[in-house]
């Protein structure tokens, strides 16, 4: 879901968000449409807040009473006795603009609305929706919604929601707080939540997002102190500028994101004209930009609530070590294959540390995961004793314990709890989790002891390790500026590959010396400034892919070669492409013993303009082996880009090849990033395929570009 698809997009946002706190705590709530009957949508938020003790001041509006569920009833919006925070409104649709009418116009803060029949009805409802959107931002009042199942604050009691979801139990006042763009399903996680022991800060269900979007939403979770960790629902994006400034306000502020984005999906078929199109689907791009943003994306709830869980431990390793205390070695194997497959590292104990540990328990095994036997039930020191050395000596910052069924057992548990206690007092800054079974009561012991608990040790390593990626993500410093360029100008249509090779040099992306010619004594003479061998390739805006064509002639190594290539190639064209526009043929000096890579810029309907990096040939057509981000960025990153691909040791000089000028490659991606903004909205796709990467301290240069443009 894109900006564009919002019916609302176009109306201006205020940038002030200073109401947002009024909407999440509120003082005042009035409830336009409440109903005396606690079991309907009107009446329920006021009986969820009467039977909660909610902090402040509920009115009711319904002109057909005096009062509701015991409280006084006012007519009308105008009748209140003081202008409320917040208000509820759920009446018809038809009816909804004029309650949200009198709401702004005395100064309410923000109103959630319940009432449904807008965009989702086609239209018509968008417009009406589109209506209340501006009559609300005409005196500064935010919406959330229409069509939302609404928001919950569980420290205050303020319950503006109809969901029946409280019934299975009312949420506990905690740290970590829940936006869904779904409503069923944000009170579905309100209810795992609730069920796990997980306290909550907040519960926003945004509906249509009409106004107020995720990214709304999260940056009130970011500026809220109550909230720690913030978990996310989300089906489409509204708004990315939105989004992704609060994002990167909840990385700074060291506040966790982890992320549920459900419809995967790939780019349209008009995407096929690009290689770098046709591999930056929709979904890869989301993928790296809540990577880039620190945001840990999970594709079940499972994981969800796992990650939330430990991540309010406040724990995060940057450095994340993984290091294991097992009574099975069966355990550690799982845990160790765990470990490999999500890349949480979990290198061995010193072998000084090692004997030490034989010492201690001659048939342990003391390497990594440490196996302390059965043998702890009757020296329970030994527990202690083994995890001070995976800390103290392994340099571990994560610690795993996995204790089955014996961690439950009454003769067990409380000397064990005793001993772990001995340790994390000894050790606040790692991070621990334990993976036991035992009865509600005991785990939730453990849990007040500082212990995260699992039943599937797997679950644990999986946690564990986004711990991790959230620490680097907090303790990343600011990187290079990206390069600045003047705004480009381009043309009117899309160039030909001479021309976007000219219109990318001027912007510092360089590429092989060439020449476009028309004639067979120009082609000579162009082959033979240059010198030989030379590439003779067919030039036409109308013709994309040359080499399926035959369009491109390699090592033409003198005068005769030239000539007969010439017209190999008008031959070809033609009769590839009766139609097409044929504008001559580009004769360039043919560079060699580098390694070719493929640099491409794909604008994505949400997030603007997204760079893409990969080894060109096999390694990007069938493997797509292939790294993405953000428009623009500076050379570090496109450094880290290019560092990152799976084929990279091929660039640095593997298998006796010499490096490539890897540097050279990264102020290419670099420059490339900025040319792309500085294009603006017009430039769909750039492809540099191939970019050859020569020899360290012999540059880069592109030997193809195809520019797509709107």
């Amino acid at each position: 879901m894109t900006s564009e698809s919002n019916p609302a997009a176009t109306v201006s946002r205020p940038q002030d968000h200073s109401g947002l706190a009024r909407l999440l705590n509120p003082r005042s709530v009035a409830v336009i449409g409440a109903s005396d009957d606690p079991l309907r949508i009107g009446g329920r938020p006021i009986a969820y807040m009467l039977g909660q003790g909610f902090d402040g001041k509920i009115f009711p509006v319904n002109p057909n009473r005096t009062t509701v569920q015991g409280l006084p009833t006012y007519p009308s919006v105008e009748a209140l006795p003081e202008t409320p925070d917040v208000a509820i409104v759920i009446v018809p649709a038809n009816l909804a603009l004029g309650a949200i009418e009198s709401l702004a116009a005395r100064g309410t803060a923000a109103a959630i609305l319940f009432s449904a029949g807008f965009a989702e009805t086609g239209p018509q409802g968008a417009q009406a929706e589109r209506r209340l959107v501006e009559a609300a931002h005409a005196h500064g009042m935010r919406l959330i919604g229409p069509n939302s199942l609404g928001l919950i604050n569980p420290r205050t009691h303020f319950y503006g929601t109809f969901s029946s979801a409280v019934e299975q139990g009312y949420p506990t006042a905690g740290h970590v707080a829940i936006i869904s763009q779904s409503g069923a399903y944000g009170a579905h996680l309100m209810t795992m939540a609730t069920a796990a022991g997980i306290g909550l800060s907040a519960l926003v269900m945004t509906g249509n997002e009409a106004d107020l979007t995720v990214g709304d939403m999260l940056q009130m979770a970011v500026d809220d102190p109550d909230t720690h960790v913030i978990v996310v629902y989300s089906e489409g994006i509204r708004h990315a500028e939105t989004l992704v400034c609060a994002l990167e306000c909840a990385r700074k502020a060291r506040k966790p994101v982890i992320m549920m984005k459900v419809g995967r999906s790939a780019v349209g078929s008009a995407a096929a004209q690009s290689h770098t199109a046709s591999i930056a689907g929709d979904d890869r791009v989301i993928d790296a930009v809540l990577a880039e943003l620190g945001v840990v994306r999970v594709d079940t709830t499972e994981q969800l609530m796992d990650i939330a869980r430990l991540a309010t431990r406040g724990v995060f390793p940057a450095n994340n070590t993984l290091g294991v205390l097992t009574l099975s070695g069966g355990a550690g194997v799982i845990i160790a294959d765990a470990a490999q497959a999500v890349g949480l590292p979990m290198p061995e104990m010193p072998q000084a540390s090692q004997k030490r540990l034989l010492d201690l328990l001659p048939f342990a095994s003391p390497r990594n995961p440490v196996d302390v036997t059965a043998q702890y039930l009757n020296e329970m020191s030994l527990v202690s004793q083994f995890t001070d050395a995976l800390i103290d000596e392994g340099g571990y910052t994560s610690i795993l314990g996995f204790f089955t069924y014996s961690g439950g057992a009454p003769s067990v548990a409380p000397r064990l709890r005793e001993q772990l206690r001995l340790v994390r007092a000894r050790h606040p800054d790692c991070l621990f989790a334990l993976s036991l079974l035992a009865a509600p009561e005991l785990v939730r012991e453990y849990e007040n002891d500082g212990f995260a608990i699992f039943e599937d040790p797997a679950r644990a390593v999986v946690a564990i390790e986004a711990m991790g990626r959230f620490g680097r993500a907090f303790a990343r410093e600011p990187g290079l500026p990206a390069p600045t360029l003047p705004a480009v100008s381009l043309p009117g249509s899309n160039p030909n590959e001479a021309q976007a090779k000219a219109l990318l040099a001027a912007s510092g992306i360089g590429c092989a010396p060439e020449s476009v010619v028309t004639s067979v004594d120009d082609a000579i003479s162009a082959a033979e400034r240059f010198g030989y061998p030379v590439v003779m390739k067919i030039v036409s805006p109308d013709i994309l892919h040359k080499s399926e064509i035959g369009g491109v002639l390699l090592d033409i190594g003198d005068a005769r070669a030239v000539r007969e290539g010439f017209d190999t190639l008008m031959h070809r064209a033609r009769d590839a492409a009766p139609l097409a526009r044929i504008e001559g043929v580009l004769v360039a000096r043919q560079l060699s013993g580098g390694v070719e890579c493929i640099l491409g810029i794909h604008r994505d309907p949400v997030f603007g303009p997204v760079a893409m990096f990969g080894l060109g040939g096999v390694f990007v057509e069938i493997l797509q082996d292939v790294v993405l981000h953000r428009c623009p960025f500076g050379e570090d990153v496109a450094l880290r880009m290019i560092q990152s691909i799976r084929g990279a040791p091929l660039l640095q000089g593997a298998r006796g090849r010499p490096p490539a000028d890897i540097a050279a490659l990264a102020r290419m991606l670099a420059q490339l990033s900025a040319f792309a903004v500085a294009a603006g909205p017009r430039l769909q796709s750039i492809d540099l395929n191939p970019v050859v990467a020569l020899p360290v301290g012999q540059g880069a240069f592109a030997l193809d570009a195809v520019i797509t443009l709107d």
